[in-house]
């Protein structure tokens, strides 16, 4: 892909070339405009997309995806993009949240448990004050009807949140928010585990351990039983495919 683009194409998703402090003010742009989704790309999501092209059509439908994981970054260096750099889904949430606190904006938060979402609410009207939470829902842990699903968007339309952040998990989230688009106005920012950090419930991986690429370790000490197959098979082959579209590249 040419340097002239703001994507990168990294196995099976077009990866945005991101920086932290433009990429909020992307966001507050999509926001005026009438909102969107923000997808948080790491080594999982690219090979839920491969594996699943119906998959990787909503991911790279999104109006922004974040590279958040070192494999992704080092993609896009090799493919020309010095200038890549990783966001981290729960760094860009507290810088949200710290930026629609300034803003007078209000933000929403929709997954994870009823415990999760209340110590959420604890801790940001503990370290923001003054942010407006417009919205806040634990949803079941099954598929919702339509009737369900109807209460439910209609809800978050009738409260509004300027940015929602959705923590379903990779790859329910992204289904959710491209099901959804269409229907509500905010932006919309599937940030998957970023819930469990700021809830304080699992331990975040230090920040050197992730510039080494290495968080993925760190993550499968902390929950190996949900994590083993995650990282110990889909890492090896993402490194497979990149290097196939590396050496593809090249010639």
């Amino acid at each position: 892909m040419s340097n002239s683009s703001n994507k990168v194409r990294v196995v099976s998703l077009d990866v945005d070339v991101v920086e932290f402090a433009s990429l909020i003010e992307r966001i507050d742009a999509l926001r005026e405009q009438g909102g969107g989704y923000i997808c948080f790309s790491t080594v999982h999501m690219v090979m839920e997309a491969f594996d699943n092209p119906e998959y990787a059509e909503k991911v790279n439908a999104a109006d922004i995806i974040v590279p958040d994981g070192m494999p992704l970054v080092w993609m896009q260096k090799i493919e020309g993009r010095r200038d890549a750099n990783r966001v981290r889904a729960n760094d860009l949430m507290i810088g949200l949240c710290r930026f629609a606190e300034e803003k007078g904006l209000s933000v929403g938060f929709y997954g994870a448990s009823e415990e999760v979402i209340e110590s959420i609410k604890a801790r940001a009207e503990r370290d923001y004050p003054k942010l407006v939470i417009s919205y806040a829902f634990s949803p079941p842990f099954r598929p919702l009807s339509e009737e369900e699903d109807a209460e439910i968007t209609a809800e978050i339309a009738v409260k509004a949140p300027d940015f929602l952040f959705v923590g379903l998990g990779c790859p329910k989230q992204e289904r959710w928010m491209n099901g959804h688009r269409l229907r509500l106005n905010a932006v919309m920012l599937g940030v998957g585990a970023s819930f469990d950090f700021f809830a304080g419930n699992v331990a975040e991986c230090p920040p050197w351990i992730g510039r080494l690429g290495l968080e993925w370790l760190f993550r499968l000490t902390q929950e190996p039983r949900r994590l083993w197959k995650r990282y110990l098979i889909l890492n090896p082959r993402f490194a497979f495919r990149a290097g196939l579209q590396a050496i593809l590249g090249r010639k």
